[in-house]
């Protein structure tokens, strides 16, 4: 389809929050489908932006490359692919907004219990144990392919094992590069990674990657308790969202 002015801003403001979250402002990217769905189908507007993703990744990759922690990658990683590969399987059967709904519960109830019974400042960090991270990389897999919306269950995993903020930062980052570099393979199979699709991505990477650039800026900034209280927030808000899609 063709995009109106109205359609080229919004996909320019879903680029710069892509871009923003693979800065390090990890949040802000799910709200990109939502936007984008204002003007086409949230399938379409998946696909679209999947492009910039990948791209936005490789320059994300650039900024952290020395900031992110393996031990939490293996945990999750494995689950992740699998949990790519069930979301494949079960594409012409899923209701994503429902998907999104549940994400959005399970990410809300997280959320409060963060903000209103915050871990003291001296609390040890929690083990990335294979159990967990199996288990949340297997659920953040799954809605990361059917929605774009894998950011909370991430989090949820990733929050409590109290990572410096670029440390934080690059390893959602990586993470994220592999998963969307994976689900490249099962889009192009359903698709959504046509000519079409693929010319409006190329045409929102300057976007993009100065998008990218502006969120390292802005995390390199932030003190660290700030940081933690914003993607905490922003959780908390993109959840509500999840649930308000499901409930229309």
């Amino acid at each position: 389809m063709e995009l109106t002015i109205w359609g080229w801003l919004l996909l320019a403001i879903a680029s710069a929050l892509v871009g923003l979250a693979k800065g390090g402002l990890s949040m802000v990217g799910m709200l990109g489908v939502p936007i984008l769905a204002l003007v086409m189908s949230p399938v379409q507007a998946a696909g679209i932006l999947l492009p910039v993703y990948v791209v936005s990744d490789v320059f994300g990759l650039i900024a952290y490359r020395r900031h992110w922690d393996r031990r939490v990658l293996s945990r999750l990683l494995p689950g992740a692919v699998a949990g790519i590969a069930l979301g494949w399987a079960t594409a012409s059967m899923v209701d994503d907004r429902m998907i999104g709904g549940i994400v959005g519960v399970i990410g809300l109830a997280f959320a409060l219990v963060t903000l209103l019974r915050p871990a003291p400042a001296d609390a040890p960090p929690r083990a990335a144990d294979w159990g967990r991270g199996t288990f949340w990389g297997l659920l953040t897999g799954y809605t990361s392919f059917v929605s774009h919306s894998g950011a909370p269950p991430y989090q949820i995993y990733v929050q409590p094992l109290r990572l410096g903020k670029e440390t934080y930062a690059g390893t959602v980052t990586v993470f994220f590069a592999v998963v969307n570099a994976v689900k490249l393979i099962p889009y192009a199979a359903l698709g959504q990674l046509g000519v079409g699709n693929l010319g409006k991505a190329a045409a929102m990477i300057p976007v993009a990657a100065a998008s990218v650039f502006a969120g390292v800026w802005l995390v390199r900034r932030i003190p660290h308790r700030s940081f933690f209280l914003f993607i905490t927030w922003a959780l908390l808000l993109v959840s509500l969202k999840l649930i308000w899609d499901a409930l229309r």
